[in-house]
């Protein structure tokens, strides 16, 4: 483990890293989470009887809309070309509720972690939107980062 912050100088000011003389390389971030909810709102959800319309569909798209913007939400992060950006969702019965699963790709300087846990909670985020005048008591947790492959610090699996 690297105890230095990469985000912090020398003085102790906060600073963007500069990631110029890396070497491109393929980025890979898996980022997972959970929205957890009454299963009367996850039929709904599946059946596609929320009044907002297809959740599933919808909160796909604004995960994939997140990992686009995660520059300019979060202050210190790099704006990527992204060469590909999956979410995937998962009714889970035990919960009840979706499993969500963002995985994003790049060619570049800098990993593509923020992007993915990004859209794993604006997919999370939306869903919560789209099915709050049903149940207003859902859960949205265990947001985390699965795994991560290339660059200087290497790979890592979490999961």
């Amino acid at each position: 483990m690297n105890d230095k912050l990469s985000h912090v100088d020398e003085s102790g000011h906060v600073k963007m890293v500069d990631v110029g003389s890396k070497t491109p390389t393929e980025r890979i971030a898996i980022a997972k989470g959970q929205i957890v909810m009454q299963k009367g709102t996850l039929d709904l959800i599946i059946a596609n009887n929320i009044a907002k319309g297809d959740v599933l569909a919808v909160s796909k798209v604004a995960g994939i809309m997140g990992a686009k913007r995660a520059s300019e939400l979060i202050p210190l992060c790099h704006p990527l070309p992204l060469s590909s950006i999956d979410v995937k969702l998962e009714r889970n019965n035990a919960l009840p509720g979706i499993k969500i699963t963002a995985e994003v790709k790049n060619i570049g300087s800098t990993g593509v972690e923020m992007e993915a846990l990004t859209a794993v909670a604006v997919t999370a985020l939306t869903i919560y939107d789209m099915a709050k005048a049903v149940d207003k008591t859902m859960i949205i947790g265990d947001i985390r980062l699965v795994e991560k492959r290339g660059g200087k610090s290497g790979d890592i699996l979490n999961d």
